[in-house]
């Protein structure tokens, strides 16, 4: 497992039946987290700034103290994050990403050349900003609008203009790179287990994954970097991510692994999904 640490004002105080106790650019924000099966022999305190409950329809709402801003930033390595409770228990950010932030950065920087990075489901950005930082042209394809505009005071709050920003379904808008013999030299998608896109599309994981490696191997430069698949769904393991990786694009160097961020329990460490990179 490879663990997200140099965050600033990010940490994760407590984890106990299901949830977890995190400290946020000075507030804290009690939220569920489906790994968190184990218990402690205190309870998680309730008096948190945000908490996020789940509802009988299986939705949810945050229940937030007024005293708090709307909407916070936060930084880590001088770069700076929006942080703002969402939908499904969202904050516009998953901190446990700074893992493949650093192995992006350390790859564009020292290639010495031009990289242009291609991310899909990009959320709100940022990886995007990440790589743009390093010295990467970066292309930013998400199918909601709200993300997008979120990934834009991303790489404000980061002075940053030279983002391509895209509002698209990720298939499409591949399949029409292809056609256009649009090419890029690293690749990066971080598809949801389920999704739609803007005109109904649909996305499921299982069934989607490799089809789409296949489809994206075909806007790989002859020169390329790299090549990384995030998930969050149960079912993919890091040797499924790599496995499909390697039949897909023979060439180059595989690695994956978990990824995940140590807490303030001692023993703790909360896992937080898992990535595959290939290199070349």
């Amino acid at each position: 497992m490879k663990l997200a640490t140099n965050w600033n004002d990010y940490k994760i105080l407590k984890t106990a039946k299901g949830e977890k106790l995190e400290r946020i650019a000075g507030y804290t924000f009690l939220r569920p987290d489906p790994q968190v099966i184990w218990k402690t022999d205190s309870p998680i305190s309730a008096k948190a700034d945000a908490v996020y409950k789940r509802t009988e329809n299986k939705s949810g709402e945050w229940k937030i103290n007024p005293k708090m801003p709307k909407n916070l930033t936060i930084s880590r390595k001088n770069v700076n994050f929006y942080i703002e409770p969402m939908n499904f228990k969202h904050i516009c950010l998953f901190p446990e990403q700074a893992v493949n932030w650093d192995i992006m950065t350390n790859l564009i920087k020292s290639s010495k050349r031009e990289v242009k990075v291609l991310n899909l489901f990009a959320y709100t950005g940022a990886a995007s900003v990440v790589c743009s930082l390093a010295g990467a042209l970066v292309t930013h394809v998400d199918a909601s609008k709200s993300m997008i505009e979120i990934a834009k005071t991303n790489a404000k709050l980061n002075n940053i203009t030279n983002i391509r920003f895209i509002m698209d379904d990720c298939k499409k808008f591949v399949e029409r790179e292809i056609r256009r013999g649009n090419f890029y030299d690293a690749i990066i998608m971080d598809p949801p287990s389920f999704g739609r896109g803007p005109k109904g599309e649909t996305w499921k994981i299982e069934d989607d994954i490799y089809s789409f490696v296949q489809l994206c191997a075909k806007v790989l430069s002859k020169n390329p970097l790299f090549v990384l698949i995030n998930s969050y769904t149960t079912g993919l393991q890091p040797t499924v991510m790599a496995n499909i990786l390697n039949a897909v694009i023979p060439n180059g160097k595989t690695e994956s692994y978990e990824v995940g961020i140590p807490t303030e329990e001692k023993g703790i460490v909360l896992p937080c999904g898992c990535s595959a990179i290939k290199t070349f």
